[in-house]
């Protein structure tokens, strides 16, 4: 199937164009506004499908709305019957052909085209009308709160807010992605006349810019996002996206020792901590044990021996673990417990506990696993 995009480097097309090679779709005419008009005439005479996603939205002149939003429309589905393509075509339309302002307008006047193309030509069209879109990719300080709040936060740069109360609709770009793919298949979701993307959103800018500059605090405190929260999932991946190249590592606070070192790299007050262990030659860590907190251990390099005795009992039940054998030992409440390296190189651990670090209510009592 030869597939045309056009707006091909724009924001949502370069995000299709990725989606659909990803899916298989290998035969894609890109076009732009960069690109030889006369490549769109040989595009219209072969192609099996068309995503129309170019148009106008930040012009110096308000004329040129009608022309890059409605007259490309035409232009485009004038190629299409000159050369009797009735293939579907899909068309990126937006809230705004709701309104009165000129870019709604020209934005409806290009979907009155799309479907007068429909009406002559029996070719099955397809409008979507877009929210607000946010993802990886989208033009900060241009048109999108989303990518400028994100950017803007992610290189310590200010942000303005006039009516934090404002209300935006938004949609992730995967899942407007998936929803095109959808489309091309004939899965497309309607109400009426127009498309929709089933998954969407609505958050008040106070709240985006609270979410937002959440991130930033994420490594100073060793925090993850709430990724239960479909919303704030889909918005961290977009700031991470906005990270400059210096930002990309951050350090942690390794505790050093002669026995070796501990650092955390995760804390999360729903899903526990994640820490990483090193242990020299021959060293025993911990010999503790707690009522209620528990861990999973994961050796991912070296070689050990993790021990367990229950309080009043002299039984010691021993594991041997190994960075060449992947295997989590799970260390339940009521025993206490060590773990030893006994190769002659560093031991690696992974440990996650349920709970973090709390010094003023730690549930850790020492007591050594071998009298």
């Amino acid at each position: 199937m030869k597939v045309l995009v056009t707006g091909a480097k724009g924001f949502i097309g370069k995000n299709l164009v990725y989606a659909l090679r990803n899916h298989g779709y290998n035969d894609i005419d890109e076009f732009d506004v960069d690109t030889n008009p006369e490549l769109l005439t040989e595009s219209c005479k072969k192609c099996d499908f068309v995503f129309h996603l170019a148009g106008v939205n930040r012009p110096k002149n308000v004329d040129e709305f009608k022309t890059g939003n409605n007259g490309f429309t035409e232009d485009l589905l004038n190629r299409l019957k000159v050369n009797a393509k009735k293939c579907p075509v899909v068309y990126a339309s937006s809230i705004q052909a709701e309104l009165s302002n000129p870019y709604g307008q020209s934005k409806k006047e290009a979907e009155q085209s799309i479907l007068r193309y429909a009406d002559e030509t029996g070719a099955k069209t397809l409008i979507y009308r877009l929210p607000n879109v946010f993802g990886k990719w989208c033009k900060p300080n241009y048109n999108s709160v989303i990518a400028t709040f994100c950017y803007n936060i992610a290189n310590d740069l200010p942000i303005a807010i006039n009516d934090g109360e404002t209300a935006m609709n938004l949609v992730y770009i995967d899942d407007l992605t998936a929803e095109l793919l959808g489309a091309i298949n004939g899965n497309e979701h309607r109400n009426r006349e127009f498309c929709f993307v089933p998954m969407s959103y609505t958050a008040k800018l106070a709240v985006i810019a609270d979410i937002i500059n959440g991130f930033a605090l994420c490594r100073d405190d060793l925090s993850v996002p709430n990724h239960s929260d479909d919303f704030v999932r889909k918005i961290y991946s977009t700031y991470l996206s906005y990270l400059p190249k210096e930002k990309f590592k951050y350090p942690l606070d390794m505790h050093r020792d002669s026995r070796g070192s501990f650092t955390e790299f995760i804390r999360t007050p729903e899903r526990g901590q994640l820490s990483v262990n090193i242990s020299k030659p021959g060293i025993i860590k911990g010999n503790h044990w707690h009522n209620s907190k528990n861990e999973k251990f994961l050796v991912v390099s070296g070689k050990g021996v993790v021990r367990f005795r229950m309080p009043d009992s002299k039984e010691v039940i021993q594991i041997e673990v190994s960075g060449d054998k992947l295997e989590v030992v799970e260390i339940p409440p009521g025993y206490t417990h060590s773990i030893e390296n006994t190769g002659d190189t560093d031991m690696v651990t992974l440990m996650w506990a349920n709970e973090p670090f709390d010094p003023e209510n730690h549930d850790t009592y020492y007591l050594e696993v071998q009298d």
